[in-house]
């Protein structure tokens, strides 16, 4: 059985029994993340403000997919609108569930490259500001707890262990 009880702009919540038990769900259509590759070893990360959380986070661009929008569309897109850069390439590095025990959101991590710098399209009310790092620092600033964004995390852990060394 399955009951709607809120939909939102971005997601929903059902009800769910499941083995008796009754359980709310988010259901959320998904995420693009980008890992944008600047220049030899430098990315490009972002400044967010978070209302939800009420901070600045250090993240790496990212966004909702729109109906019927493959998550490729959506991270091509959303690095623009967000960073300003046009990527020549857009490859998937990894697909994850951040948060199973909650809600049903797929993250797809995509690695940008051959960017193009160009002007922002921010949504009206956001509060990005641009950070081109090298990864070895983004991937310092994770172990001082300056990274605090679990996507953000978990593309530069992955890039750095599976894709990074395999390019070496």
């Amino acid at each position: 059985m399955v009951d709607r009880r809120y939909e939102g702009v971005r997601f929903a919540v059902d009800r769910v029994v499941h083995d008796g038990r009754q359980r709310d769900i988010v259901r959320h259509p998904g995420a693009a993340v980008i890992l944008p590759i600047v220049g030899d070893d430098q990315i490009c990360l972002i400044r967010n403000y978070r209302v939800s959380v009420e901070e600045t986070l250090i993240e790496l661009p990212a966004g909702t997919l729109e109906p019927n929008e493959p998550p490729e569309i959506t991270a091509a897109r959303e690095l623009t609108e967000e960073t300003g850069y046009t990527a020549e390439s857009v490859e998937l590095l990894v697909k994850f569930y951040p948060s199973p025990g909650i809600m049903d959101e797929r993250m797809f991590v995509y690695v940008a490259t051959g960017l193009t710098a160009g002007a922002p399209e921010r949504e009206a009310g956001e509060e990005i500001e641009n950070l081109v790092v090298s990864l070895d620092e983004a991937i310092s600033m994770i172990g001082d707890g300056q990274i605090k964004d679990g996507k953000t995390i978990a593309g530069l852990l992955y890039y750095e262990r599976f894709r990074r060394s395999s390019q070496a």
